[in-house]
């Protein structure tokens, strides 16, 4: 039985004294979950943030790393960093960042292999355009990033990675993919690690849905056959709210 895990994604988002008031606010609020509870935070807020959550149960990741460990590439944060500072997560091909800072599939499974090589357990960010929608072309977009993102792994790395389908047309805006939608191609993900990695380990995987996720929408989407919780923008930046999504039952 997969375990749910819900995710905020805080984006550029809270300042290091808004961060640690709200992990303050939302530590007795989910104290009592079985779901695994994870904020992905700015850099300035990581440090602040793992202080702030030690004796709870809640777990902090970062919402980007470069490929590489060091070196002259100014303005970035390498996997090795994340880890001595002891984060555990890590988002990686957010649609923003394949967006805005021309992400690419390559570029997505290098981060990915970085951040397993140093302790990372990557989020994974796979979506379609509404325009991919339209055109149909939902399960082929995401099936290929999945298998791209994951390409060189190993049954056992792949077993220990987070997928987040977050179709694209549906972040930030509102609108969510029905249930029986998100279901459906997160059964495609699945379906295509199967064939790669074998049924067990598609079996093991957990796959989130992303995509104006609140609490009014949580519990429909949760119980479905093949989510196994949520990659949560914008209701993550209000700790009653999350923690309704995070206890959705």
């Amino acid at each position: 039985m997969r375990k749910k895990v819900i995710a905020g994604n805080w984006k550029m988002n809270m300042l290091p004294n808004e961060a640690i008031a709200f992990i303050e606010e939302l530590a007795p609020l989910v104290k009592d979950t079985e779901n695994e509870v994870i904020l992905c935070v700015p850099y300035i807020d990581l440090f602040y943030s793992l202080l702030t959550v030690q004796g709870t149960n809640i777990k902090i990741g970062a919402q980007n790393m470069h490929f590489e460990e060091s070196g002259a590439y100014t303005g970035e944060v390498s996997g090795k960093m994340l880890k001595s500072i002891g984060v555990e997560y890590v988002i990686i091909g957010h649609s923003e960042r394949r967006q805005y800072f021309a992400e690419t599939d390559e570029i997505v499974n290098k981060k990915v292999k970085a951040a397993i090589s140093n302790g990372l357990k990557p989020i994974i960010c796979v979506g379609e355009t509404l325009e991919q929608r339209e055109e149909g072309k939902t399960s082929e977009v995401i099936t290929k990033q999945t298998e791209l993102a994951l390409e060189g792994l190993t049954n056992k790395e792949v077993e220990n990675i987070i997928i987040a389908y977050e179709p694209i047309w549906a972040i930030g805006t509102g609108k969510t993919a029905t249930s029986e939608d998100a279901n459906n191609s997160i059964k495609e993900i699945r379906n295509k690690i199967s064939k790669i990695y074998g049924q067990n380990t598609a079996q093991s995987v957990i796959i989130q849905y992303g995509g104006s996720v609140k609490s009014s929408n949580a519990k429909e989407l949760f119980e479905m056959s093949d989510i196994d919780g949520g990659l949560v923008g914008g209701a993550s930046l209000k700790a009653e709210e999350f923690s309704k999504i995070v206890k959705y039952k």
